[in-house]
């Protein structure tokens, strides 16, 4: 294809093209996470979901000790059912296991939608905008369910309508979790990066002089931020920069007790080895192996690739 000015432009090959339909929604998902008319429903509801009195539990909910997001696995419990109920409508005699699904799947939507909630409040404002249509979605497809399971009863014809209308909506709401996931990265660690942009080897940062004990300092290696801080004692820790909850810049928060703090979203790292002691953060902080130079240059490298 030609241009007016005479200059070619690529052509995308039939087999690669996006559906209309897709494209739309696509478009349809940049523009909700850019519409700042939300925020006028999401910060009070951040505030209320930051609220609650959950305790330890809130630790639980992000997936802090599973290592990775609860919301996505406790999401497949409600799926399932739902889904299996939709099939079990078209097999001769499965009425009563079909309604015991449909019962089940809302029932463990609760929850599923509570672990959502938690690390929805803890999110970017694109995220969270997007975040706010996503469980919309799911909670129209747990209200369609819910008078699914009360009208099978009776009315099994309408209960099944209700099942399926509910089944459309909670498939719209998973596309729109996959966008937040992949597209938006809510959720993924923002520290896998590191090993694979830090060559093997020790490298020399700074002369350790130049440290102030319990003060976090930002140092660059190479392309990757790294949050230096000496202890009392002399001994020097290292762990990435970026948080790997959101990549907030760990060198601006508080050192205390041997942890370092987030200032954007709270996560608290042990600085000795970055494990987490406190979500929304679920992923460590890459630790680094440090050693001083005879000139008192402070050197580091990654475990094992020393």
């Amino acid at each position: 294809m030609t241009t007016a000015s005479g200059a070619r432009t690529p052509t995308v090959p039939r087999s690669v093209r996006v559906p209309r339909l897709l494209r739309s929604c696509l478009d349809a998902l940049d523009k909700v996470e850019n519409a700042e008319s939300l925020d006028r429903v999401v910060t009070p509801v951040q505030k209320a979901v930051r609220a609650l009195p959950l305790g330890a539990l809130r630790d639980v909910l992000h997936g802090r000790p599973m290592g990775h997001p609860l919301h996505p696995l406790m999401v497949q419990v409600p799926m399932g059912a739902w889904l299996s109920s939709a099939v079990l409508d078209y097999v001769p005699g499965a009425r009563r296991p079909a309604r015991l699904l449909v019962g089940l799947g809302t029932a463990a939507a609760l929850p599923a939608a509570l672990a959502g909630w938690a690390d929805w409040a803890e999110q970017h404002e694109q995220q969270m905008r997007t975040g706010l249509v996503h469980a919309a979605a799911n909670a129209t497809a747990v209200t369609l369910y819910g008078a699914s399971f009360v009208a099978r009863g009776r009315h099994p014809l309408r209960g099944r309508a209700l099942g399926l209308a509910g089944l459309a909506c909670a498939s719209v709401g998973g596309f729109i979790g996959g966008h937040l996931a992949y597209r938006q990265a809510a959720g993924a660690n923002k520290t896998e990066p590191v090993p694979h942009l830090v060559e093997p080897g020790w490298h020399r940062l700074g002369p350790v002089a130049d440290l102030t004990p319990g003060k976090p300092v930002r140092w660059m290696l190479g392309e990757v931020p790294l949050l230096v801080v000496r202890r009392e004692d002399g001994e020097v820790d290292v762990l990435a920069d970026r948080c790997s909850h959101l990549s907030g810049p760990l060198s601006d928060g508080d050192v205390s007790d041997g942890c370092v703090t987030c200032p954007w979203h709270g996560s608290v790292f042990r600085l000795a080895d970055g494990a987490v002691e406190r979500g929304p953060a679920t992923a460590p902080q890459p630790c680094f192996e440090t050693r001083v130079e005879e000139d008192g240059v402070l050197a580091v490298s990654l475990p094992g690739a020393g």
